[in-house]
């Protein structure tokens, strides 16, 4: 078992906040892990695997990535131990918001994130009555629509965009294979096919489908939204694939969209793009980065690429107490941006430096938040000689 007090380290967490609920049985954790550049933010998970270790892991992804587009809030996340699909999921995550409500929203913001959707949002808010205790919520009560904008893979499209137009290529007419048909890569890829790319594979947990030809985006998302996961079903015996080989198909980009650590360096080895653009968060491993340099294939940092959320985030974080929308464009418009010039900064960086992207990333976030714990005086003293 793991000693998260033996991991603690300069960066965090500063507060790890464990709690239950005998009468629905529910069971959570927040984890705030640096608050130098502003209050703790990052979204809610609910699963039946969530640990608190794996929370943890996410909050300092959180940390690094709101130092990495400087926007200033700080690191956390939160997990509640449920089924999603649980009937009493409305009973457990108010007692989640009950039990955290000398937190939330003083020390942290509830958001979104896998098995939470804008009507848990919305509970939340009604549970510890305060418009500030969670963003995410459903546009009709002055939310930013996360999904129907498609604003985290909105980014990563324009991340692969970016990636491509520096190595002097065109997205217009690559060849792209996305790991996870969820928000996150139903969003890249519409994004994507608007800007000419061409969609040769994707997956959801129910299978993978893979075309050399390209796929029907369109009718794709059409079958996503009727089916969901299960719209691989859908395919023809031709194109559907064993999962996990989305991974290894001859492409030019490849985009992991969906869970941790699944690009280890057995899967590294048999990847055929050229570019790796990091949709979900922690989607490689160390030793995975390592062997893509070596076979000179780019990988764009899960905290680059997959930004756009937060970028979103730091306009709802702003609109939770006004009485006015946040513009869906301006907030397209800045993931855009900031994500472009994010993902050429930290290429151009890796590149001088002759570091691992993500060491690029890594160093640029980490100097920011140091500034901000400097300027704080939250760093040790330096004793006297």
């Amino acid at each position: 078992m793991r000693d998260l007090l033996q991991e603690i380290d300069e960066w965090g967490p500063e507060k790890v906040v464990c709690v239950s609920d005998a009468r629905t049985g529910m069971r959570g954790v927040l984890v705030i892990d640096n608050t130098a550049r502003g209050t703790g933010k990052g979204g809610t998970r609910m699963s039946p695997t969530v640990t608190v270790g794996e929370v943890a892991r996410l909050a300092r992804v959180m940390t690094w990535k709101w130092a990495a587009v400087d926007l200033f809030h700080g690191g956390a996340k939160a997990g509640i131990f449920a089924d999603p699909d649980s009937p009493d999921k409305e009973r457990i995550v108010r007692a989640f918001a009950r039990r955290l409500a000398d937190q939330i929203p003083a020390s942290y913001v509830a958001g979104l994130d896998m098995g939470m959707t804008e009507h848990d949002a919305a509970i939340i808010q009604d549970e510890l009555g305060d418009r500030g205790a969670a963003v995410g919520v459903p546009e009709s009560l002055g939310g930013v629509p996360y999904d129907q904008l498609g604003v985290t893979g909105h980014g990563v499209a324009e991340a692969v965009d970016a990636a491509l137009a520096r190595q002097g290529r065109s997205v217009a007419g690559a060849r792209v294979a996305l790991q996870g048909f969820g928000a996150v890569g139903a969003a890249a890829a519409k994004r994507l096919h608007e800007l000419g790319a061409q969609l040769v594979a994707l997956s959801t947990i129910d299978g993978s489908v893979h075309d050399p030809d390209g796929l029907d985006v369109p009718q794709w998302l059409d079958a996503r939204a009727e089916f969901g996961d299960a719209c691989v079903a859908k395919a023809s015996a031709q194109q559907r694939i064993p999962r996990g080989e989305e991974l290894l198909v001859d492409c030019d980009v490849l985009i992991p969209a969906a869970g941790q650590d699944v690009i280890d360096e057995a899967v590294a080895a048999g990847i055929r793009a050229g570019l790796v653009v990091e949709g979900a968060n922690l989607p490689t491993t160390p030793e995975a980065r390592r062997l893509l340099a070596t076979r000179e294939i780019t990988v764009v940092p899960d905290f680059i690429a997959n930004a756009g959320g937060a970028i979103a985030a730091g306009f709802a974080m702003d609109a939770r107490y006004s009485a006015f929308r946040p513009e869906p464009t301006a907030i397209l418009r800045a993931v855009a941006e900031r994500t472009r010039s994010n993902t050429v900064l930290v290429l151009d960086t890796a590149q001088s430096d002759g570091v691992l992207p993500h060491q690029a990333a890594l160093d640029l976030a980490k100097q920011r938040v140091r500034t901000a714990m400097q300027l704080r005086g939250r760093l040790p003293s330096t004793a006297a000689v």
